[in-house]
């Protein structure tokens, strides 16, 4: 997310008509001067705040906003549905109310957005923030703001709260980038058709890679007086290559047994003594190791236990 250019698709979500000038007007209206579509999502409103969002959102050059449903469920859904609607590219979250932010940040993953979680920089310590430069916004911005007297009165470089207590409105405004848990990642679960078919794919990998290793396995390179088991050595390296493979791009012992299965079930089978006399695994040395390390290979990688999650 640059915040710019007409190629990004935002949607943001805020607690209340008026957060969203406060702390992402100047980067909703930046996006809005070059083009880029922007959608506004609120957690509530509260009664006569409509004609106050509409004009605050009109300063930015919004057009498109609505207010989320009360309960945390229809708001999750109703989540996704604006962010397949605007087709987003980015979430922009400016909510202090966790409920509506882990429902938000909930439903990006689900689409695969990438979040940005809206910070001031006295609040990102030691954070690796992502600033954008709204200072050409700044008018823009303050009019937005000034929409909502009730909130706050408008000055040059900073909003009033009824309190006496000043909020700064700078040329920056920061956003960190939210990474999920890599516990989260970890538990995420396959569904189980999901897992059977990979099951499937992989035994028939499996009984390929078999097939090939088997036919291969006794070819030799000559060099000089030594004679070089180059079949053997590709084929243990490319069932090796293969189990380990598929144990860590998908983490599932089911994958690789289906695999296993597929693979010596075929060795076990062309190692046989054909009708016609012949044999694909003679006796010897290369036919003893085909038949004993892919099995041996396949033991290790199904006893090899789950790495810990890097925190």
């Amino acid at each position: 997310m640059v915040m710019s250019g007409s190629e990004e698709r935002v949607v943001f979500v805020h607690d209340r008509p008026g957060d969203e000038a406060l702390a992402t007007g100047g980067t909703i209206a930046r996006l809005r001067s070059d083009g880029a579509p922007v959608v506004v999502l609120f957690g509530a409103m509260l009664p006569g705040e409509s004609d106050a969002a509409r004009a605050g959102l009109a300063e930015l050059g919004v057009t498109e906003w609505q207010t989320l449903p009360a309960a945390s469920a229809g708001r999750e859904d109703a989540l996704r549905r604006a962010l397949a609607e605007a087709r987003a590219t980015a979430v922009a979250i400016g909510s202090t109310d966790e409920g509506l932010r882990e429902s938000a940040t909930r439903a990006a993953e689900a689409m695969g957005v990438p979040v940005f979680i809206a910070r001031r920089v006295t609040q990102g310590a030691g954070a690796r923030l992502v600033a954008i430069d709204v200072s050409d916004m700044l008018e823009r911005k303050r009019g937005a703001l000034a929409a909502y007297p009730d909130r706050w009165t408008v000055t040059d470089g900073a909003a009033e709260l009824p309190d006496g207590s000043l909020l700064a409105v700078t040329g920056t405004e920061t956003f960190l980038r939210h990474e999920p848990d890599a516990r989260e990642v970890r538990d995420i679960q396959p569904s189980r058709g999901a897992r059977l078919v990979a099951a499937a794919i992989a035994l028939l990998l499996g009984a390929a890679f078999g097939l090939l290793g088997t036919i291969a396995h006794q070819s030799v390179f000559v060099l000089g007086p030594a004679t070089i088991p180059i079949g053997l050595i590709l084929a243990l390296l490319a069932v090796s290559a293969l189990l380990v493979g598929l144990r860590l791009v998908f983490g599932d012992r089911m994958v690789v047994f289906s695999c296993a299965i597929g693979m010596l079930g075929t060795i076990f089978l062309l190692s046989l003594r054909s009708t016609g006399g012949s044999v694909l695994v003679p006796a010897g040395l290369p036919g003893t190791l085909w038949s004993i390390v892919p099995a041996l290979v396949a033991t290790f990688v199904l006893a090899w236990p789950h790495l810990p999650a890097k925190r």
